[in-house]
């Protein structure tokens, strides 16, 4: 362990395009941080927003960089670059931070084997679809519940999240950038593959927390998982079974591709066989899963007291399912489409 008796110095980097009617928050928590401020540079990188986001942001005592190409991974490489602080911190321009955020991310860094940091992410607001993606059995971001140290990302969340994580600058000129070809989401799931593969410890700390604005409308929501799910299959496309995401996304194709035939095949059976074998067989590939998510919802509700989820939660468990799969599966068949035209031509 080393003893860092000066404060080390960080870059928050916030990637951002037409946020006006969310930077301002953010960037009011960030002037109230805990830490030495001489030490902390704030960047806010633009893609160019054609709305009052960068008249916001300029009465903001903060760096405002504007990058002209699209992209995400664009804007936070861009960040990097351009900063100078020996510790890179990420969050996003839809999120508020407490006051002890980048205290509590460089208290991690203390140890140095530690080379990447990921937090939770609570839902700012109360509304429905917020409170279901912070109490789903799936959250939609991830949220920890006790320190851990790993040598490697692994699924049900336990990587970090873009809106919430931090490494050291060394790191992206050892392992490179986050790869600006990949869209939608798991991108940084990807980098953080990348860190762990090249020697480097990952911390997920409970501790370090932010409050994101999560989608308020069901349609919008379901839209941002197949949007994961687009995003998923596109890291497969690209790594081919190289890194854990890809690995993660072949599994879920599969399995989604054999629920699909085996869910077709045994309705179209029981339609059409007098036996009740394939309708039992049916409900157990739909049904069942859906009474066992009642049981989870409703065992919570003895202590929440929320009764309504136990009916409502399942159903939009499976449409978050098939929102994401569908997502996976048009973006790999896009893929595959366009290879074959390619080899045709």
């Amino acid at each position: 362990m080393e003893d860092y008796k000066a404060p080390r110095s960080v870059t928050v980097v916030v990637p951002v395009i037409n946020r006006e009617l969310t930077i301002q928050p953010l960037l009011e928590s960030l002037q109230k941080l805990d830490y030495d401020r001489n030490k902390v540079e704030v960047i806010v990188v633009d893609g160019n927003s054609t709305d009052k986001t960068q008249d916001i942001v300029k009465k903001y005592p903060v760096k405002l960089v504007v990058e002209k190409r699209k992209g995400l991974n664009r804007a936070r490489n861009k960040g990097i670059k351009c900063g100078k602080g020996e510790i890179v911190a990420f969050t996003d321009s839809d999120c508020v931070v407490p006051s002890n955020w980048v205290t509590k991310i460089v208290e991690n860094f203390k140890d140095p084997r530690v080379s990447c940091v990921g937090g939770s992410a609570k839902a700012l607001d109360t509304d429905f679809v917020s409170q279901y993606a912070d109490n789903s059995v799936v959250r939609l971001m991830p949220f920890f519940t006790k320190r851990e140290e790993l040598e490697k990302v692994k699924p049900f969340f336990r990587h970090p999240a873009g809106c919430n994580m931090a490494f050291r600058r060394k790191v992206a000129e050892d392992v490179g950038y986050f790869d600006e070809n990949i869209k939608y989401g798991f991108d940084e799931v990807e980098f953080a593959d990348r860190v762990c593969k090249a020697g480097y410890k990952m911390v997920l700390d409970p501790d370090v927390v932010v409050w994101h604005k999560h989608r308020s409308s069901l349609k919008d929501f379901l839209k941002q998982n197949f949007q994961y799910g687009k995003g998923s299959g596109l890291v497969l496309k690209r790594n081919r079974l190289n890194d854990a995401v890809s690995k993660w996304t072949l599994l879920s194709i599969i399995g989604f591709i054999s629920w699909l035939l085996i869910v077709g095949s045994t309705a179209f059976l029981t339609l059409t066989s007098p036996s009740s074998l394939f309708f039992w067989m049916l409900f157990g590939f739909t049904g069942l899963p859906m009474l066992l998510l009642a049981a989870v919802y409703g065992y919570r509700a003895l202590k929440n007291r929320k009764f309504s989820r136990i009916v409502v939660y399942p159903f939009i468990d499976l449409f978050r399912v098939l929102s994401f799969c569908c997502g996976q599966a048009c973006q790999v068949f896009k893929g595959t489409q366009k290879q074959k035209t390619q080899t045709t031509n």
